[in-house]
């Protein structure tokens, strides 16, 4: 089944937009993190080591999640290259404009 009624380029451009911007964060999060672990390689007091360490766990999850979205999108794209944007991948009923609006990757209906 295809979604006839969804501007596919509108969507398109919004992904490709969170796209860009995840990429861009992704790579500062990852610069953070290269610094950090320079930082506490030279830190000799165990307070400075430890905050260090725990900052970088911080952005080593938020890096895992950031790129857990970026992966979302780039199904999405995918999806759309493919014909099935817009289909529920459960129920198999169209996803409702408003939320994919609201969240241009969303794989179904609603959060199930």
């Amino acid at each position: 089944m295809k979604r006839t009624d969804l501007d596919l380029e509108h969507f398109r451009r919004l992904l490709e937009e969170e796209r860009e911007r995840l990429i861009a964060e992704i790579d500062g999060v990852a610069r953070d993190t290269q610094e950090l672990d320079v930082a506490a390689s030279e830190a000799e007091d165990r307070g400075d080591v430890a905050e260090l360490d725990a900052q970088n766990a911080i952005d080593q999850s938020l890096l895992e999640s950031l790129k857990s979205q970026l992966a979302e999108v780039n199904a999405a794209l995918k999806r759309i290259e493919e014909g099935s944007y817009g289909i529920c991948e459960r129920t198999g009923r169209p996803i409702p404009v408003e939320r994919l609006e609201a969240y241009p990757a969303a794989r179904t209906v609603a959060d199930l």
